[in-house]
């Protein structure tokens, strides 16, 4: 172990842990981070898992999150190479017999997909919304506790947001196609579709497409950790990879210590430096259900039956609205749905470095049961082809991965939950535990900077954002306005 002293360490180098390094180098202070895996990035990796040439996103894809950040939008990273790229499409969602919705980030192209009635309902539910997005989403990503800067504009979100998304979507919508198109969203949260709060998820990510668009980061979601690193090196950070830490005192001596980890693992880590009671506590932590992935390098397009989903970054696969509901409720109880909700993100539409010329990447999960032993992939790859018919024969390579691959892959997501553990009420804003400011320990110079801290899941960097904002008061006597103020 070298014996460099460091101002702050920072233990994982996810988005959260990145930007953690980001605003503590950025006060001039001596930062390193420390990662386990060989190359850093936790969710935002990319890939050639099944061909060469073929570029494959292992978890993060598609980033509705990351334009409305109120961090992420402060950062230079188009300096350090990350670039944009967005679908024609934001989403599709087809329901067989040549049924589909569809939305696009302008309101009228949405309006024109779902039809006058409810492409008119749609847009009188998100466009009030809209020219204040990025103050609104500064609340959303805000801090806890906090004092929201736009109470009135939260507070009309919030109405509509405390619905279970089931409910709000039939009495908004008429029609099928709308409330799947809604539900689908709000199912991206992996919580039964009839619980409160539900609409809170696919409020946020409808409005984020209507806002700042689904993009995809060019080149990979890898670019966004080259870029993040690039900029944090630029500020004199250090980041050692293949650099695993089992206990808290094999690091090397800082005033900071902050942990990108989940609630278990660092539990695991820092047992040493807190109470008993305390560790107890976050090995209580609950994780939600896990993710079976596969991945295609595909010989041209998905020939989907829709021409929406042809033009679609990303596409669901989960039927009305009643199907998605009792799928989600199946796999929060554990059981094995024979017809789970599956993603598909088709980023080679867009951007076309991820695969030759002519050919075509494909990413899929579908939501499953946490820790199951259940084989999705012949299940993922029949369900497409029943949207798609003749999919099988443009199959080039497939890569799978269940649920354990997806928690070997990253000890964070364990029993495969990719989003940092459940997000209902009873956890949302106590996230890891109970406690005033939920990034503290009970230690003063250990805090948590992960997504398993408000405001949660997501490609925004806010939750180790706010972790390092709270390291800076407490342990630097350094206070810092919150981004965008």
């Amino acid at each position: 172990m070298s014996p460099t002293a460091y101002d702050a360490v920072i233990v994982g180098s996810g988005p959260n842990g990145l930007a953690a390094g980001i605003t503590l180098a950025g006060q001039g202070l001596r930062v390193l981070i420390r990662e386990a895996a060989a190359l850093p990035g936790g969710g935002m990796r990319t890939a050639e898992l099944t061909l060469p040439g073929f570029l494959h996103d292992i978890c993060s894809a598609v980033h509705p999150m990351a334009g409305l950040s109120p961090f992420l939008r402060t950062l230079p990273l188009r300096d350090f190479g990350l670039e944009w790229e967005h679908p024609e499409i934001l989403l599709s969602h087809p329901l067989g017999g040549g049924r589909a919705a569809a939305f696009a980030r302008d309101f009228s192209k949405t309006t024109d997909l779902l039809g006058p009635e409810d492409g008119g309902r749609w847009r009188r539910l998100f466009e009030p919304f809209v020219a204040g997005a990025a103050g609104l989403y500064g609340d959303l990503l805000g801090p806890f506790p906090w004092l929201p800067r736009h109470p009135f504009l939260l507070g009309r979100f919030g109405l509509s947001a405390l619905w279970p998304a089931t409910g709000l979507a039939a009495s908004r919508f008429r029609g099928e196609e709308a409330r799947a198109l809604f539900c689908g969203n709000a199912a991206h949260g992996f919580l039964p579709l009839d619980k409160p709060l539900t609409a809170a998820v696919g409020m946020a990510l409808s409005l984020a497409g209507h806002a700042a668009g689904w993009p995809v980061a060019r080149g990979g979601s890898v670019a966004i950790t080259r870029a993040m690193m690039g900029y944090f090196e630029s500020l004199g950070g250090v980041v050692e990879c293949g650099a695993p830490v089992r206990d808290v005192r094999e690091l090397p001596s800082a005033r900071a210590v902050l942990f990108d980890t989940g609630p278990h693992a660092t539990a695991a880590i820092a047992r040493a430096w807190l109470p008993a009671a305390y560790v107890e506590r976050l090995t209580r932590f609950r994780y939600g259900p896990g993710v079976f992935k596969m991945d295609y390098a595909l010989s041209g397009p998905v020939p989907w039956l829709d021409p929406h989903s042809r033009l679609a970054g990303t596409v669901h696969l989960g039927g009305t609205m009643e199907e998605m509901a009792a799928s989600e409720s199946e796999i929060c109880q554990g059981r094995t749905p024979s017809r789970p909700f599956i993603l598909v993100g088709q980023q080679s539409l867009c951007d076309p470095t991820r695969a030759p010329a002519g050919q075509q990447t494909l990413w899929a999960y579908a939501h499953v049961p946490a820790g199951s032993g259940v084989d999705f992939s012949e299940n993922i790859t029949s369900r497409i082809e029943e949207y798609a018919p003749g999919f099988r024969d443009l199959i080039l390579a497939s890569h799978a991965m269940s649920p354990e691959a997806v928690a070997r892959y990253n000890m964070n997501n364990v029993g495969g939950d990719v989003i940092g553990g459940v997000m209902d009420w009873k956890q949302l804003f106590t996230r890891p535990v109970p406690r005033l400011n939920p990034y503290t320990m009970p230690h003063p110079a250990l805090f948590h900077c992960s997504s398993s801290t408000p405001p949660g899941a997501g490609v925004h960097g806010m939750c180790g954002y706010h972790a390092a904002r709270t390291a800076l008061r407490k342990v630097f006597g350094i206070r810092l306005p919150l981004a965008g103020e």
